[in-house]
């Protein structure tokens, strides 16, 4: 191990610990801890003096083979390290600058919904996209729903932790509740609405963990394929429920 892995090492778990400490959403920790760890591998771990032309040779080569939101995503994560772990000032990339686009989702229409949820047929799975689409949540909102969450009573969802760390209040169709409580009653764990399918139903009260990110994805995307829905992994949208689909 040579003295710049030595040093990055440690300036790394820094990093994380900063991070942390800012209260960044889990999604953006990682993605900002994946973007030092490329980086570090693009330089041999000597990163602490990079100059304007070798960023611009980093970007520039990354941006041949990502995305540009993987470039923001590195260049926010560097500025970042230079920020709150070296604590020096930012080099000036005038030359980067990511274009602004603002793209409308794919929305699933009520018939396109219909068939996705048909054709999923792990209860589980059903049940959650059903969930998504009933109360318009983003895929981690839905995978942190507590039991707690639920006000039956007032016929509304408490969303915790959601985007910008903001919690919020959603309506809850009727039909979505009939539906969580019938899935409830199957897997019957105290806290987690969606508990993980590691152990399968039969030990799902015992799960401490939601469903897994990339199964539900994965899942989404072949029911999708089989359904015939061109669209690009469709966003689901909130409609007003009042009737089972």
């Amino acid at each position: 191990m040579t003295a710049y892995d030595k040093q990055f090492n440690q300036n790394y778990q820094t990093h994380l610990k900063h991070l942390k400490l800012k209260g960044l959403q889990p999604k953006t920790i990682e993605a900002y801890a994946r973007a030092m760890r490329r980086i570090g591998a693009y330089f041999n771990n000597d990163v602490n003096d990079l100059s304007e032309a070798q960023l611009v040779d980093y970007f520039s080569s990354l941006l041949a083979s990502h995305s540009w939101s993987s470039v923001k995503l590195d260049l926010y994560g560097l500025r970042f390290f230079y920020t709150y772990v070296l604590n020096k000032p930012w080099p000036a990339l005038k030359l980067i600058k990511p274009p602004r686009v603002q793209r409308l989702p794919d929305i699933v229409t009520v018939a396109e919904a219909g068939r996705l949820f048909t054709m999923t047929r792990t209860l589980s799975y059903r049940v959650f996209f059903f969930t998504l689409y009933s109360l318009g949540l983003r895929l981690g909102e839905g995978l942190r729903l507590t039991v707690a969450d639920i006000d039956a009573k007032r016929l509304r969802v408490h969303i915790r932790d959601a985007k910008g760390n903001k919690d919020r209040l959603v309506p809850l169709p009727v039909a979505t509740l009939t539906c969580l409580r019938r899935f409830w009653q199957v897997h019957r764990n105290p806290v987690l609405l969606f508990p993980n399918r590691h152990g399968g139903l039969k030990s799902a009260h015992l799960s401490t963990t939601p469903l897994d990110r990339g199964g539900v994805q994965e899942t989404l995307r072949q029911v999708t394929q089989d359904c015939g829905i061109k669209k690009r992994f469709p966003r689901i949208a909130y409609v007003t429920v009042t009737q089972p689909i």
